[in-house]
């Protein structure tokens, strides 16, 4: 990717080539500002002296992974991609888990007080937790963005999913109002709908139980293209297995319930509700946003033969898409949210007693939890060099997290490279 320049002010001006960025690094003519998105400063150099070309950012938003691309207007060379991967499922199954902490102390130290629920008010635009970190997210790199590139204008994919359209392509008129389950109730639908038998080992003529094919545990919904009939056994045996492993030995019968089954639309339902309210907050910014929508997204990317990614989707939102993009080299910065830290500042164990209290100092030897660091571990078991992120703990021991490997190292051998931003980065 071409990499950010700031003037000796912290102004933004056009983004150069890595080769061009080497040589000014090289000649002491740059400094590194940021390494992620790498970033560097020319101290002899002002934005009055310089000259800028309009760049547009392009996003691609998305349930799970949002796209972003940066575009310069006349050019139509793409400079930088990203891709944003949001935390929303890891939040509601943390909100969850606080629920039922809270229920349980309630039952136990309040159990003759009437429920208290009507006394509690939300503020117009109000959206849950999980969805809002989605859309935080994409504010968070729309703001960093403007900071290192300059940049005139926005484009969004306002996109709406038609659900009942996606279960049934051919639906029109009235059968909007008449859903599937028009005239039949959920149990009768699924033996229906299954042909009075097990869906996994085919057994008949005994009671079933209604059963999720994706487990309520792993995120599963109670939508009925996510229900199933199962004798007693199957579904004792199955548990909360994702299907794929417990009919890895039956290949035919796991094609057929895949088939029968309904997609999820949850990653649907969450685009839906947050669109409307990203444009809002998008056009907060004071900056001209264009909006595309899905099917001129794909014709632009079908049209200039490009491969589908998130970022090259994101490229390629909008009328202001031009006929040829330019994004050889292209390899987008990946992004994961990892939170900036837990609120909870008491532990408990599985029966919801406190054990352990965080403390509220987040620093201890110049290190915070989250930053990247690279680690030089002269001797021992763990000899050698290592870049990932650490965890502190309040003595000279942190657990240093590379990959799929974690061990203690003492912070003599530590070099912070990215200080934490509640974001962890890979290229």
């Amino acid at each position: 990717m071409r990499v950010f320049v700031l003037d000796k002010n912290l102004q933004p001006l056009d983004p150069c080539h890595p080769a061009r960025a080497r040589e000014l690094l090289s000649q002491g003519r740059a400094k590194v500002f940021k390494r992620y998105p790498f970033t560097i400063v020319l101290p002899d150099r002002t934005i009055d002296k310089s000259v800028t070309h309009p760049h547009r950012i392009k996003i691609d938003p998305g349930s799970k992974v949002t796209g972003f691309a940066v575009v310069q207007e006349e050019t139509g060379r793409v400079t930088n991609a990203l891709e944003v991967s949001h935390r929303g499922q890891q939040i509601k199954d943390f909100l969850e888990a606080r629920r039922a902490l809270r229920r349980g102390r309630r039952n136990r130290k309040t159990r003759y007080r009437k429920p208290r629920f009507l006394n509690r008010t939300r503020k117009q635009g109000w959206l849950p937790p999980s969805l809002e970190s989605r859309i935080s997210n994409i504010e968070t790199w729309v703001r960093r963005i403007r900071k290192l590139c300059p940049v005139t204008a926005i484009s969004q994919e306002l996109v709406r999913f038609d659900l009942q359209q996606m279960q049934n392509p051919e639906i029109s008129g009235i059968e909007y109002q008449r859903g599937e389950l028009f005239g039949f109730e959920v149990k009768e639908y699924l033996l229906t709908k299954w042909g009075r038998k097990c869906a996994y080992c085919g057994v008949e003529n005994v009671p079933f139980e209604i059963e999720h094919i994706l487990a309520k545990s792993n995120g599963g919904s109670n939508r009925v293209s996510n229900l199933c009939l199962s004798c007693h056994s199957c579904n004792q045996a199955k548990g909360n297995k994702p299907i794929e492993e417990f009919l890895k030995k039956k290949p035919e019968v796991l094609k057929r319930v895949l088939a029968q089954a309904k997609t999820p639309l949850k990653d649907a339902a969450v685009v839906n509700a947050t669109r409307w309210e990203l444009y809002r907050r998008l056009q907060s910014t004071g900056l001209p946003v264009e909006v595309g929508s899905g099917g001129r997204t794909k014709f632009n990317r079908k049209t200039t033969g490009i491969e589908k990614h998130h970022w090259t989707d994101a490229a390629c939102v909008g009328a202001s898409t031009p006929e040829k993009l330019l994004m050889n080299g292209i390899k987008p910065l990946n992004i994961k949210a990892k939170g900036h830290g837990r609120r909870q500042r008491c532990g408990t164990n599985k029966f919801g007693f406190p054990i352990r209290h965080a403390p509220a100092q987040k620093f201890f030897m110049g290190f915070q939890t989250g930053d990247l660091v690279k680690a030089d571990v002269k001797t021992g078991k763990y000899a050698g060099v290592y870049t990932g992120r650490i965890a502190i703990r309040f003595k000279p021991s942190f657990k240093l997290t590379t990959g799929r490997k974690s061990f203690d190292v003492h912070p003599k051998y530590l070099k912070t490279i990215h200080r934490a931003d509640g974001y962890e980065y890979t290229s």
